[in-house]
């Protein structure tokens, strides 16, 4: 019999940085909490608290499980019905359940006071942080409720779609007090191009309809119900399809494949077929994109936030592993170069932040400020490009940040960085955002009007931010061609982000002008001018 090897230790383990969660995401960010102050969403200030230590604990152990055991697909069951379940880890449902419980996709349409729209956002900022799978679905609830609030038929719809319940059961609607909502706008031959939908709508002698045809990417396919986009008889209508029929029947579709995809894995996305699926029109027949485009500025002020909280994820990862880690005989966010790239990710973290947040406002406040509706309409559109486009570089230089540790799933930052593209996606390509932010400036006679009164309202604070507005301008007179679309939504961008931060009066907000509109700034992070006192810059950023 062999006898056991000894034990022995083979070395101490030092110099690594202790573990990241156990913290309050809110407390920690300075930046959000004076845009929310700023931004008109101080009477949340406690629910944003309460959900910053949830979102820094509970939520950040839990996105790990979401994201180990991805969602599987179960056509058929044992005895051969199809059954079409997506069956998916525990920790998914528990997400879900706290998000939806504390407002995530409904505090917006509950609370009527002012600023809602702004706690909302932030509590979806907090949320994304810990787990960006289960903000899909969330995003999409949130945002569909401004679709079906139009209809008076689908009022049940809607406030149940606000309430603070998540009900995770394969039921009809009619036996649920919360639920929640997915999309199916793509099909393969059309991508954004949704007016060359091929899927039909038929109407029925009731008034409902059937759809027949294909969905490309069809997002959380569990949810209880669906908008979907068909052709009917007068054009591309919106409808409201039901996973569940009144009755307790399935409805008649079929998921086909989970995606395999880049990206969350905690979260399903999926192909399916419509075979005749019931559905109730939503809005005019002919009118789809009209019927849908409320919904459309709330899921891309929610890709802003996304990528937002995306950054502001990994710069506090980076932050806090370079501050407990040496290298080279001290701290390594003591070292020159190091620091010059924190600081640099710290900028441009709040900068896209506040610049979010100031987006949040506007949506807020659009339902009865026509000059705030007018600046939602672009600022989304540019804010979304912008943001998200930033998002995937950030993130990877604070995986360098990290080493090779950067690279291995228990520090989170390559989840971030799979998750990182997507906004740049879903709602409309970069392409398609910046042609939308030129079609506005040619074609809806406020657009430039509050563009230029929201830069025009910090001038004369800083040299170089009105030599930057004045060049723009020149930009705009000379009628950019749609191939400069990225050019002009671009500067709009930066100029927009510098005219937040000088409002604010943030102590980032020369860097950011300096770095970013002066030209004082490499193609790279971690090219800040001289004079920056890159230490404040990195103690506001994680105090």
């Amino acid at each position: 019999m062999m006898s056991a090897l000894p034990a022995f230790e083979t070395h101490e383990v030092t110099n690594q940085p202790p573990p990241f969660g156990g913290r309050n995401l809110w407390a920690d960010d300075v930046a959000l909490a004076d845009a929310v102050q700023r931004e008109g969403g101080a009477a949340f200030i406690g629910a944003l608290q309460a959900y910053g230590g949830i979102a820094g604990d509970t939520l950040y152990r839990l996105g790990f499980d979401a994201n180990r055991d991805r969602p599987r697909l179960r056509t058929h069951d044992a005895q051969g019905h199809r059954i079409d379940t997506v069956e998916f880890h525990p920790a998914y449902h528990q997400l879900m359940d706290l998000a939806k419980r504390h407002g995530v996709a409904g505090l917006s349409w509950q609370d009527g006071r002012s600023g809602a729209h702004v706690a909302r956002a932030a509590l979806s900022f907090l949320h994304h942080q810990a787990e960006a799978g289960t903000s899909c679905p969330l995003t999409m609830t949130h945002a569909a409720v401004a679709v079906l609030r139009q209809d008076p038929l689908l009022a049940d719809w809607a406030e149940k779609a606000a309430a603070p319940v998540y009900d995770p059961r394969d039921v009809p609607m009619a036996d649920k007090a919360g639920i929640t909502l997915g999309m199916g706008m793509t099909e393969k031959q059309g991508g954004s191009d949704v007016r060359s939908n091929t899927t039909r709508a038929e109407l029925r002698e009731d008034g409902s309809y059937a759809l027949v045809g294909h969905k490309w990417f069809f997002s959380a396919p569990m949810s209880d119900a669906f908008l979907v986009l068909a052709q009917a008889p007068a054009g591309l209508t919106c409808f409201l399809m039901p996973r569940r029929l009144a009755n307790g029947n399935r409805n008649a579709f079929r998921v086909m494949r989970l995606k395999d995809k880049l990206g969350d894995w905690s979260n399903a996305s999926s192909e399916v077929e419509l075979c005749g699926a019931w559905a109730r029109r939503v809005g005019e027949e002919g009118r789809g994109v009209a019927t849908i485009i409320g919904m459309v500025m709330m899921t891309r002020l929610d890709c802003m936030l996304g990528a937002a909280a995306e950054m502001r994820m990994a710069l506090a990862q980076a932050l806090h592993h370079t501050r407990h880690r040496s290298a080279f005989g001290r701290r390594l966010s003591e070292q020159p170069l190091m620091a010059n790239v924190l600081a640099d990710l710290a900028i441009e973290s709040e900068a896209a932040t506040a610049f979010a947040m100031r987006v949040a406002r506007a949506v807020d406040q659009a339902p009865h400020d026509a000059h705030e509706a007018a600046f939602a309409r672009i600022a989304t559109a540019v804010g979304k490009y912008w943001v998200c486009k930033r998002a995937a570089v950030f993130v990877n230089e604070a995986q360098e940040c990290l080493g090779g540790a950067g690279y291995v799933e228990e520090s989170m930052l390559p989840r971030l960085y799979r998750q990182a593209p997507l906004n740049s996606i879903w709602e409309g390509s970069g392409n398609i955002q910046c042609l939308d932010v030129l079609r506005a400036l040619a074609r809806e006679p406020q657009a430039l009007p509050v563009l230029e009164a929201e830069l025009d309202s910090v001038s004369g604070i800083d040299a170089n931010y009105d030599a930057a507005v004045q060049a723009l301008r020149a930009v705009l007179s000379a009628t950019p061609s749609e191939a400069q679309a990225r050019v002009v939504t671009e500067r709009l961008a930066l100029l927009l982000q510098a005219a937040v931060l000088l409002r604010a009066q943030s102590p980032v907000a020369e860097a950011f002008v300096r770095s970013r509109l002066a030209g004082e700034h490499g193609m790279a992070f971690g090219t800040l001018p001289e004079g920056i006192d890159l230490q404040a810059v990195m103690s506001r950023a994680l105090p």
